[in-house]
This record gives structure tokens, sequence and C-alpha cells, in this order.
């Protein structure tokens, strides 16, 4: 595949190879730490408020605040059936390079409810404090496994579950989580934890296996941790805890994963150590690149769509979403 970065974004793996790579080991409190973390957020009250933004032939659409860690207060939208019971929800985080709207394509299933929250400092939750740029955000607090940014966001994720099982209370009949990169990282960490969630959706999961991924050079976040990482090797200390092919490990629900041969930006090893460490019901959807516009012709992202919505439990047409 013709491409213009300076490095090979497959890595020199082959798709039999990236199946083989596997995670790092846990530090000896990893589960402790976790479960402890998820205890504490849990406890807090979500005190939501939302606003009515928009109404559409299928369900109605709110902008919505919620308190997650440290009292920090999260913003980003919720989507609620208009007309048809509700019978589950969807969890469903973004990016790295944020989150301007709810998504009206995943909102097609006009029995669940839906809440798009936005990472600490990305657009409806964006802060003085907070970066809102991917390559300042994935190091801050690096320091400390009680300080860093991944730990927060993650926390935000369970946050948002509360917040949209207290609005809507149907919505815990079949809890859904969905994510993709940042958001599919950050999901991997969150999901082994929260037993409210019933399925899920990795799509190109970032964060997986850190001692492997700060040998690799790419064009996303991860070359921030690198690049702090040739002056700063003891980060990995902190990576340990942050580890989604390490958290994956733990998983117990049924998982859809989309990984790609071919990105510049979540180097593919990561992105198949996640899959290859889930021990639970699994399925693996191969991408022949992601994170690149690469020719249409292999472009097979599509083709997910034919069986990912059923998968979940999903009732949607099989067209694939706008985002």
């Amino acid at each position: 595949m013709k491409h213009d970065f300076p490095f090979d974004p497959t890595y020199g793996y082959s798709q039999q190879s990236l199946l083989q790579v596997g995670a790092p080991p846990e530090p000896h409190d990893f589960v402790e730490f976790w479960r402890s973390l998820y205890a504490t957020t849990f406890s807090i009250p979500p005190a939501p408020t939302h606003r009515e933004i928009a109404i559409s032939n299928s369900h109605r659409t709110f902008e919505i605040e919620y308190t997650s860690l440290d009292g920090f207060r999260v913003g980003g939208w919720l989507t609620i059936p208009k007309h048809t019971p509700i019978r589950g929800g969807v969890v469903c985080s973004h990016g790295y390079g944020g989150r301007g709207s709810s998504d009206e394509g995943l909102s097609r299933d006009k029995s669940l409810a839906f809440i798009y929250p936005c990472a600490r400092g990305f657009d409806r939750s964006a802060h003085p404090d907070w970066p809102s740029h991917s390559s300042p955000h994935v190091i801050k607090g690096i320091e400390s496994r009680d300080t860093y940014s991944i730990r927060d966001c993650v926390a935000d994720l369970w946050a948002a579950a509360s917040a949209l099982l207290h609005i809507v209370p149907e919505a815990a009949q079949h809890l859904t989580y969905f994510g993709g990169s940042f958001g599919g990282g950050i999901g991997a960490l969150a999901l082994p934890w929260d037993p409210r969630f019933k399925r899920a959706f990795l799509d190109v999961p970032t964060f997986g296996n850190h001692p492997l991924r700060v040998q690799l050079q790419c064009v996303g976040s991860g070359e921030s941790v690198r690049t702090l990482y040739k002056t700063n090797p003891q980060i990995l200390n902190v990576l340990r805890y942050f580890d989604s092919a390490t958290a994956a490990r733990h998983i117990s629900i049924p998982v859809f994963v989309a990984a790609a041969l071919f990105d510049p930006a979540v180097p593919p090893p990561g992105q198949f150590a996640v899959y290859n460490a889930i021990p639970s019901d699994k399925r693996l959807f191969v991408r022949p690149f992601a994170h690149f516009a690469g020719p249409p012709e292999l472009d097979n992202f599509h083709a997910l769509w034919r069986d990912l919505p059923s998968w979940l439990g999903w009732t949607v047409d099989t067209t694939t979403p706008s985002a």
C-alpha cells in the first residue's frame, strides 16, 4: 500500500504473526487497583442534567452533563427513542480526535438509548486544566497511576453508564459498550470491572502492550508516549496499569474486535494484543487499514455492519454509519 510515512505501518507483521502478539505481565495489584477505582467511581452520584436540543422521527436528542471522579462534570449527548419501548442502552466513546455531536448513524436503533460522553478536555468536556489535543492529553499526569489522564477517562465511562441508567433505567436490560481507537483502548480498560455491560465492540483499540508500543514509531498519541519514554523510561511503571491488553485478560463478556493490518496511528500489534488476550467469547474482524485513506477497493469497513448490529443485539439496517 503506497504511503509517505517514514516507517512501515504494518511494522513488519503479517496477520498470522499479529495473532501471536501477547500481553505483558500485570502488576501484582493490577486487579485491586482497578476494582478500587471502579468502587470509588460507582459510589459517586452522577447527578445528571439534560436539555433537549432536537427531535427526529425516531428519537429525542439531549445535551447532558454528569458528575464523575473528583467531582468533574463530564459533558456529552444523550439520545432516547421517541416512540418505541426501550430495551437497552449504549455507552459510546470516541477517538482521540474528540466528538462534536451525537452519532445519528448509531442512533438508528429505535429501541436503544445512547449516551455519548466527551473525554475530559474535549468538546463538551472542555476544561482549562485539561488538554484538548491527543499529544499532551495522553501524557498528562503520567508521573503516577493516581494522576494519569487515562485513569480519569476510564472512570468517566463508568460514570456515563450510571448517568444513562439514572435517566433511562430500562437501558440496564442490555447495556453495550461501543468505542474505537482511544475509545477502544479505554473501553478495554473499563469493561472487566463493570458488571453492568453485557456486550462490547472495540474498533482498532489503542493502549495494547505498552512495552512494545513504546518501541514503535507512529503518528498517533502513542508517539508522545514513545518520545517521553526515551528520556524517562520509568513511565512504563505507570503504563503497566493502563495496558488495554493486560486488562483484556479479565474481560468476561462477549466482545467484537475490529483490528487493522496497516495503521500508522495505532500500531497493529497493540490492537491484536487486545483481541488475543480476551479469554471470553470474542469475534475478530480484520480491517486492511485504519487511520488512513487507503484504496477504496480495499476498504471493507462497510462489511462489518452486515454482522455487527445483530451480534451486539441491535435492530438496525446494515448501512454503514456516517461516523
